[in-house]
């Protein structure tokens, strides 16, 4: 038994398909002769698919800039360098090695190259060859169906770190839970077992190296507890659990088409955060009542090019004709962090989290920037639509925003084409605008609080950093404190306030909230009827006073003992569904 961090409730049982870092290193590969033939062509397969860059290179030069685009021209010439392809062929065919262990020694060739090489400039291209040799090592990796596993079957995906780039892939497989090396309870891994409803556990240091595919597994993504090829006594044990749990989610899904009101008549609106119109249609099969955040992001990174106007207001329209009662918040691009498109550089930065992301991002691309505004603004006219910043530090920010909005609306305007009037908001992640809520919400129609960045924030922690991510945690003193200062200053300006974060899914964490006076919760889905039984199950009194105590105690530790023993008392049927940190 291998005990990690519990990132996603729910206990499972599935053989493992490991899943290895694009980059990452691992054993060589060698082959029989008989199969060398067949592994050159699956190399020409992944050179010529890799090299598909024309489109990516007319869009980013006509949305980005001709500096962006000349990136791709240049990995574009990578991909048909005569070189690179008879050194790997070469590897292949005289080592009897497979392509990624010959993409592998040519990367280590290469590095040794460029490290005598003095010239800073010169020695930065070698960027370019890792994004190159990434990219055909990703169509090679598309190109494996897991040789130990039946057709069809479900299996727990092992892997070093889920990046949502690699989760794009998944839809191949039929994945029912989720095994990290790293990443937080508030990481994209956890993010994506989350909406998907899936026991998941991170910080399994070395599993890689102890789980192959084929393995059976046994997961409890409430303890954080991994058995690797469990006797039949432990495998038994916990296919019982996984059947416990499916039954208890199953029961509390039946209460969809009940609202969400407090035994004292006090209603709740309980939101979906989406990526797509799949999970729109999810959310209103969950008893969801709207869609609090559309992730806008998710689209680009699955998307070979730069989605263009008609694309996005596609895409946007199909989210907004999916969701509950067409309501939809569309939060615009959150990328940089974790999650890029290479269309804006490979610019390595030391700490990308608080570098050039987000908001920051888009600002700097205002034509890019306007594309996807105008998209926005034009599907506002198929359902309730709402828009929303991202990451906003300053008033500044908020102002030069709303101008780039303005100009959109005279462009739509002077071109004749219909867009909606949607209402403008901000998402609170930096301390800095959480403190300074009272002079941005003069400005904003709305408020969201994304309490993932916020608490990373606030506790000067990296969520995916296994060595600090238990910083990370809801349960603060101090978050919960400017939570409570945040809803207070958007009650006393009467504007809508909604926690967006993963922290609004947890049952533990809206008893405070909810006695504080938030009365908007947006979360995966799947936690929508959990969320939604704890709301029918607690008085506006009984919650104020937890949340009372909650701000009286000073450890994480005694908050999160206190909220759990009150959430098994008020509602005992929801703990099977929540983590136990």
């Amino acid at each position: 038994m291998k005990k990690g961090v519990p990132i996603s409730a729910g206990v499972v049982v599935a053989k493992a398909y490991c899943v290895d870092e694009v980059m990452g290193l691992r054993e060589p590969q060698y082959l029989d002769a008989a199969a060398l033939s067949a592994e050159i062509n699956r190399f020409d397969m992944a050179i010529a698919a890799a090299a598909e860059l024309d489109a990516i290179v007319a869009r980013v030069s006509q949305q980005v800039g001709e500096e962006e685009a000349a990136i791709f021209r240049s990995h574009r010439l990578l991909l048909r360098d005569p070189t690179l392809i008879t050194k790997v062929k070469s590897a292949i065919l005289e080592r009897l090695v497979d392509a990624r262990t010959a993409l592998h020694e040519l990367l280590d060739e290469y590095a040794a190259l460029f490290e005598k090489i003095h010239d800073e400039y010169i020695r930065e291209r070698m960027a370019d060859i890792h994004d190159v040799v990434g990219r055909i090592m990703a169509q090679l990796a598309l190109q494996v169906t897991g040789c130990c596993l039946e057709a069809n079957e479900s299996v727990i995906i092992v892997a070093h770190e889920v990046l949502p780039s690699q989760a794009l892939a998944f839809h191949r497989l039929k994945v029912v839970g989720i095994a990290t090396e790293t990443g937080g309870s508030t990481g994209h891994a956890a993010i994506l077992a989350r909406s998907l409803g899936i026991p998941a556990v991170s910080g399994l240091r070395g599993i890689l190296q102890e789980v192959a595919t084929g393995d059976v597994l046994a997961l409890d993504g409430r303890e954080g507890h991994l058995y690797i090829n469990p006797g039949p006594e432990v495998e038994s044990a916990f296919r019982k659990l996984q059947r416990e749990y499916v039954d208890t989610r199953d029961r509390l899904i039946e209460n969809r088409h009940l609202d969400a009101v407090a035994p004292d008549g006090v209603g709740v609106e309980l939101l979906a955060n989406v990526n797509s119109a799949a999970d729109a249609a999810l959310a209103v099969s969950a008893g969801a009542v709207g869609v609090g955040l559309f992730r806008t992001e998710y689209l680009f990174l699955a998307h070979p090019t730069i989605p263009d106007e008609e694309e996005q207001l596609a895409a946007y329209r199909a989210v907004i004709e999916a969701a509950p009662n067409r309501c939809v918040t569309i939060r615009t691009l959150d990328l940089g962090g974790d999650k890029h498109v290479p269309y804006f550089g490979n610019e390595r930065e030391a700490n990308p989290f608080m570098g050039w992301r987000s908001i920051r991002l888009s600002s700097a691309y205002p034509e890019f920037f306007q594309t996807q505004l105008r998209a926005i603004l034009r599907a506002g006219l198929f359902g309730n639509v709402q828009l929303l910043f991202p990451m906003i530090s300053t008033l500044e920010e908020v102002r030069r925003v709303k101008r780039l909005v303005a100009a959109t609306r005279d462009a739509l305007t002077r071109q004749g084409v219909r867009f909606a009037d949607v209402p403008l908001g901000i998402m609170l992640e930096v301390p800095a605008a959480a403190f300074c809520i009272e002079a941005l919400l003069p400005e904003v129609d709305f408020v969201s609080i994304g309490s993932n960045d916020l608490i990373q924030y606030m506790m000067a922690a990296d969520r995916d950093n296994p060595r600090v991510a238990h910083l990370c945690e809801p349960f603060s003193p101090a978050i919960m404190k400017l939570l409570r200062h945040v809803i207070r200053a958007c009650g006393r300006s009467d504007k809508p306030v909604t926690l967006c974060g993963e922290m609004a899914g947890r049952p533990r964490c809206f008893l405070p909230l909810f006695g504080m006076g938030l009365r908007r919760f947006s979360m995966s889905p799947g936690f929508v009827p959990t969320l939604k039984e704890m709301a029918r199950s607690t008085s506006v009194p009984l919650a104020g006073r937890i949340a009372r105590r909650v701000l009286s105690l000073r450890t994480s530790r005694q908050i999160r003992d206190f909220l759990s023993r009150q959430a098994r008392r008020i509602c005992p049927n929801v703990a099977l569904l929540d983590t136990r940190k």
